[in-house]
């Protein structure tokens, strides 16, 4: 079959753009929605099913030559929001006309090579603060907020030792628990007055995979059932790792130094936990890379998802509480989309990590199999589990209130 030379140009484009919003972390529903417009204004008919670990393009042109298949498989995306802000951008432009399909399919490449806006040092900060909030956020004492900082940093230097050997890359998960369970019953002998395993949840909270289980549901919410189903055993799968990696940790902490009785100290005051949205806003916006110009956006999503889910939390219990916030939160990233002509997902992701309940999926998961209250909390399990359940369904209902006008 020959094909034009028109098609060929259009079909790697849509390829190419598919395996870019694919690596920057778009969820399959979008993505396939979004690819199907770009195709559209392509004059290209197109069937796409997306997986988190596999791409499927069936392509077709007006003449019955022009067909094409492709399958690829590949790794499951990781959140880059400023990469999917001018990928976004870049759509804008091809369709409008200010690019031509070679400029376009140039510049995805320039997109997907781009480094981190804000360099190393900042990241590494961002790791600790992130580990340091998360901790004053569960009212804990300023112990745990302290060293829960610094195994933050530890954590970081796993992530970069990472990037260079592919063995760590596989067990970064549980190795990075490890460590830092050792270190937290290290810690114990000179401060006991901290909450060992909350300061390791604390240290790992980077790995949890909250985020990812809220997406999961939400695709299944979107009939995307493989997609959904195969996210969220990853997410599992991930939970298991990396608490087997703490219980090991804390085993092998007990055994070669052993630990000291928990002495308990002053819990953090009440309006800490404003401090903490604003300093985990602001790592998020380093850690998910988004430009800079839109981190003011993505800093105030943190606080209206948080105040939200504050204020419903009042009248209709902590749980559905979290139903206000993931609402509140739809309406200002779908504002926020028609305001600035940008995927509303940028500033929404950042907010609903703040709301996400992994935190609690891990510490019930430690109640079912060692029976220790790391917080204390009521029927956490069932909780958990209707919290999630309240971000679905907060974000399904935002988008009937204030249909978003982009797909991404």
């Amino acid at each position: 079959m020959v094909q034009s030379a028109d098609f060929i140009e259009k079909r790697r484009f849509l390829i190419r753009l598919g395996k870019a919003l694919h690596k920057f972390g778009t969820p399959a529903y979008r993505l396939e929605a979004h690819l199907q417009n770009v195709a559209g204004f392509l004059e290209i008919q197109a069937s796409f099913i997306i997986t988190p670990t596999a791409l499927t393009f069936v392509l077709s042109g007006d003449e019955d030559s022009q067909e094409y298949n492709h399958v690829v498989r590949v790794k499951p995306g990781e959140l880059d929001l400023g990469a999917l802000a001018r990928t976004d951008e870049l759509v804008d432009e091809l369709s409008s006309g200010q690019r031509s399909l070679c400029e376009a399919t140039l510049r995805l490449d320039e997109i997907a090579e781009k480094p981190s806006p804000y360099g190393t040092f900042l990241t590494f900060l961002a790791f600790g603060a992130s580990s340091g909030a998360f901790a004053m956020l569960m009212h804990t004492s300023w112990n745990d907020v302290f060293w829960s900082t610094w195994l933050g940093f530890v954590v970081f230097g796993f992530v970069k030792w990472s990037e260079r050997s592919r063995r760590v890359t596989e067990m970064l998960e549980p190795l990075s628990a490890i460590v830092t369970a050792m270190l937290a019953s290290a810690i114990t002998l000179v401060d006991p007055g901290i909450n060992m395993p909350l300061v390791i949840l604390s240290s790992i909270i980077v790995f949890i995979p909250g985020l990812a289980l809220t997406l999961g549901l939400s695709e299944l919410a979107a009939r995307h059932l493989i997609s959904g189903t195969a996210r969220i055993m990853d997410a599992i799968m991930s939970l298991f790792k990396l608490y087997f990696g703490a219980v090991l940790g804390m085993a092998l902490g007990n055994l070669f130094w052993g630990t000291a009785e928990f002495v308990r100290p002053e819990t953090t005051p009440v309006w800490t936990a404003w401090l903490a949205v604003t300093i985990l806003s602001a790592s998020l916006v380093i850690l998910f890379k988004s430009r800079k110009k839109d981190a003011p956006w993505g800093i105030i999503s943190g606080y209206v998802a948080f105040g939200a889910s504050i204020w419903g939390s009042l009248y209709l219990g902590g749980a559905l509480g979290a139903f206000a916030g993931a609402f509140i939160l739809g309406i200002y990233s779908n504002l926020f989309s028609r305001i600035t002509h940008l995927p509303s997902s940028i500033v929404k992701i950042l907010g609903l990590v703040v709301l996400v309940p992994g935190s609690k999926v891990y510490i019930g998961l430690n109640s079912l199999v060692s029976g220790q209250v790391m917080l204390n909390a009521t029927d956490i399990g069932s909780q958990t589990f209707l919290i999630f359940m309240s971000l679905v369904a907060g974000l399904i209902f935002s988008n009937v209130a204030l249909p978003s006008k982009k797909t991404l």
